[in-house]
């Protein structure tokens, strides 16, 4: 192997840093800093977010950044810095914005957009920032905190974590810059899957986050960080006292912030005089009835969810079993690629049967890909046939890491809305907005569990929760509201407040009515005007949300009127943009030079252990080096072999440059696990376009026993890669133009897949005329048209294109119509994240 030499001034090696990690001068990634200064008043915390960049580079420059936000957060104001200067966003339709955006970088001014992807994914773009310059953007934004057994939360989450893709590769160009392909499923996948560096990464974002909380006249018993290290200012004697945390210098963004406020909240009303009006309502001192249920449990056991998460999934499905009463049936169901039933349909909650779900649960370990869609769908058919008198009840203990969201929604949220979801959210970085929306659709609650000493506080109210609520059928009368303005009112659990938003014409009190276990129940609430302009924020990000959620589930018409709610109350979301234009021209024709920002690993998925083989140590490098080589280029990391696995080693690498996480006694998603029933290699093998999984398919080996080995190598036929090879033709002829860094990599992974079938002389052949891609010379433009050829021929796809052409050929196996009926102009106009 030949090694092509750095110039040791320019690239000195880091000690300890982690494979692939180099260091220059100038620094190696655009991002430098992320400061988040909160100030918290009662129940609503205002927070103001500033991204800082810099140019590393010689040439102009454009980075990307994909990053979350709190998912009831209500962004109002976006601003740019740069050169002393400061230019205020306007918030735009989502096209409009694009093409400002665009049409300025053209002209070679500096300008900025911000985008919602999902309700707690944002993508903020920085243009033409000249060599050596900073340009600092900034969010600003309300969120209302939520409250139950005598505390508030305040969770700031800090990184997206690399999200479950499934669905059939989608042709045409991504919608945007991230690792994973877009598919039929995840129409924007390459939007929501930023690359991820490798652990240890030198040279961090400087996280600055400090919360200033103010009681706002109520006595403040405890502040608590669950997650990070903080320092406290301030005291707490006396009521109305100013408080600040703030996080320890040195932490990294791998996990969400998480801060809780143990104080006594009231029931009020408040009006901000301005027709928005904003509902607290503590539970009622009522006892609930112990209703019948019918109950299935969803355990997520897929390959995120291993090491610490997996024990307290466990441990969390084990309690939720032990709460039913002989009374109830229930089901369990595990699932990650594939979906198993501790026992067939419905049965009774004896001791026996609860006995034997929890000697299921105790041999669950992490596998597999999360395909949450065919459980949920499994559930509801469990449920659908229900006797008049019992509560359905479905239970989902995950990550919630999946990039399919509006996909479940559009074909499970029917069914779901008639029965009552209960979710549970483990993790650090949890994905908090998915599962609040699955828990809304149904009148259910959403926990969430970000660590182990979290869990047991976290069950005793799951448990008190999933039993039958202290009152049903909300309704408000008194006040004078708008119709189809009011937030989703939901139900009364034991020890959480009713939170409701919405507008009014006049009136000056509620009533709130419901139904309870002895009858109607109702209560007055006198209204309080307050000049608080978060009010009227909060509402409309509410209102948005439910707006959009119902647009996934198939009411397309509706994206007029959340375009006009967007626009008229200032309030981000999915159909606009924020976009910042300078004046002045900087540069020349627009960017040289385009970077996504790579994120941090989430802190508590579990890392592989063992040395990595050397196929390995060439994924780590382009884990750092691929955003840099190749901007606006998905670099695929290669995959392992069958025989890494034996040896218990689940690599960094994947196959779209994101990192494959593992645990012990299980794989990361879409890693080759346990086959459930004993299947045959290759049963549950999972799409390859999803993110975070091998470039190599991924069978299962048999329960129980041993990879099959013809002369100590695994074999397997050629047709069970094939949608692999057709996959890397079609991403090689995509290419803008031949990329020997792309060709070196696609060797490393041609050669896993030669080793994967046990030798195959055509793809060996051609692995090693690609890996001469790195060497002093190389042809880019004959190796690219060596390895079309080849690959066509491998695929049956016909003749080869011709050299030097950029024919695109079709994936194979249907493509899904895109969901739902879409009215005339959504049709012309197409999505919505692809609009420009």
């Amino acid at each position: 192997m030949r090694i092509t030499s750095l110039e040791p001034a320019r690239c000195a090696p880091v000690p300890d840093a982690g494979f692939g990690a180099l260091l220059t001068e100038r620094g190696n990634l655009p991002l430098e800093s992320v400061d988040v200064a909160a100030d918290i008043s009662g129940l609503i915390a205002g927070v103001e977010v500033t991204q800082g960049f810099r140019n590393p580079f010689d040439v102009t420059l454009e980075a990307t950044y994909v990053f979350p936000l709190p998912d009831r957060a209500a962004v109002t104001r976006f601003r740019m810095e740069a050169d002393d200067r400061v230019v205020e966003g306007v918030l735009k339709e989502r096209g409009q914005a694009r093409a400002d955006y665009d049409r300025a970088l053209r002209e070679g001014r500096r300008a900025a957009i911000a985008e919602e992807d999902r309700p707690d994914v944002f993508t903020i773009r920085v243009g033409n920032i000249l060599p050596g310059e900073r340009v600092s953007v900034s969010l600003t934004m309300s969120q209302p905190l939520p409250y139950e057994d005598g505390a508030a939360t305040f969770r700031f989450p800090l990184v997206v974590a690399p999200r479950y893709v499934p669905g059939t590769p989608l042709d045409g160009p991504p919608a945007g810059d991230g690792t994973a392909p877009d598919t039929d499923a995840v129409p924007d996948a390459s939007r929501i899957s930023p690359p991820v560096l490798l652990p240890g990464f030198p040279n961090p974002v400087r996280l600055s986050l400090t919360a200033t909380v103010d009681a706002a006249g109520l006595e403040l018993r405890e502040l608590a960080s669950s997650l990070h290290v903080v320092e406290e200012e301030g005291h707490a004697e006396g009521r109305g006292e100013r408080r600040t945390v703030r996080v320890r210098p040195g932490e990294r963004l791998d996990r969400d912030f998480v801060l809780r406020l143990s104080f006594d909240a009231s029931t009020s009303l408040q009006l901000d005089g301005q027709g928005t009006f904003a509902l607290t309502l503590l539970p009622p001192p009522l006892e609930g009835t112990r209703t019948p249920r019918d109950l299935v449990l969803l355990l997520d056991r897929s390959g995120s969810m291993g090491g610490w998460k997996m024990v307290c999934a466990r441990r969390a499905a084990a309690r939720i079993v032990d709460t039913l009463t002989p009374q109830d049936r229930f089901a369990v169901l595990t699932f990650d690629s594939v979906v198993e039933q501790a026992f067939e349909g419905l049965v009774e909650a004896s001791d026996r049967n609860r006995y034997r779900a929890v000697e299921h649960l105790a041999r669950v370990d992490a596998r597999g890909g999360t395909e949450l869609l065919e459980p949920l769908r499994q559930a509801t058919t469990l449920l659908g046939g229900a006797e008049p008198g019992r509560e359905r009840v479905v239970v989902l203990v995950t990550d919630g890491q999946v990039g399919n969201e509006d996909q479940i929604l559009e074909q499970a949220g029917g069914a779901l809305s008639a029965m009552r979801v209960h979710t549970v959210g483990i993790d650090r970085a949890v994905n908090a907005g998915f599962l609040g929306r699955l828990a809304g659709l149904g009148a259910g609650r959403c926990e969430l569990v970000e660590s182990e000493d979290r869990l047991d506080a976290a069950m005793d109210a799951i448990h008190r929760r999933i039993g039958a609520p202290l009152v049903t059928d909300l309704s408000l009368k008194d006040l004078d509201v708008e119709p189809g303005t009011v937030t989703h009112l939901g139900s009364i659990f034991p020890g959480v407040p009713l939170r409701a938003y919405g507008r009014y014409r006049e009136g000056s009190s509620v009533t709130v009515r419901g139904t309870a276990a002895g009858g109607p129940w109702e209560e007055r609430v006198p209204g309080v005007t307050t000049a608080n302009p978060a009010l009227r924020a909060v509402w409309a990000r509410a209102h948005l949300r439910e707006l959009e959620d119902r647009y996934a589930m198939g009411e397309h018409d509706l994206e007029p009127r959340i375009v006009r709610t967007s626009l008229e109350y200032g309030v981000l979301c999915r159909f606009t943009a924020y976009v910042a234009v300078d004046t002045r021209q900087v540069a020349g024709e627009g960017p040289e030079h385009r970077v996504i920002q790579p994120v941090e690993p989430p802190s508590g998925w579990e890392l592989p252990s063992a040395a990595p083989a050397a196929g390995a140590f060439a994924a780590g490098m382009m884990l750092t080096s691929a955003p840099m080589a190749a901007p606006r280029m998905r670099m695929s990391a290669p995959g392992l072999s069958p025989s890494d696995l034996d040896q218990g080693f689940v690599g960094t690498g994947s196959q779209e440059g994101g990192p494959v996480f593992g645990a012990p006694g299980g794989a990361p998603d879409g890693a080759p696990g346990g086959a459930p029933g004993g299947g045959a290699p290759g049963h549950g093998m999972v799409p390859p376009s999803a993110p975070g999984r091998p470039a190599m398919p991924a069978p299962a080996a048999p329960r129980g026993g041993p990879w099959p080995k013809t002369g100590g190598r695994p074999t397997h036929r050629l047709e069970s890669v094939r949608p692999q090879l057709v996959a890397e033709l079609d991403r090689l002829n995509a290419l803008p133009a031949p990329d020997l860094l792309y060709l070196a990599d696609l060797g490393t992974r041609l050669a896993a897949l030669a080793a994967f079938l046990g030798g195959n002389e055509d793809l060996e052949t051609l692995a090693r005329e690609l890996e001469g891609a790195e060497r002093p010379g190389a042809d880019a433009q004959a190796l690219h048209d060596r390895a079309v050829q080849v690959l066509t021929t491998l695929t049956g796809g016909g003749t080869p294109a011709p050299p030097g052409s950029r024919r695109r050929p079709q994936s194979p196996g249907p493509q899904s119509p895109s969901p739902g009926p879409q009215p005339p102009e959504a049709k012309r106009r197409g999505p919505f994240w692809k609009r420009t």
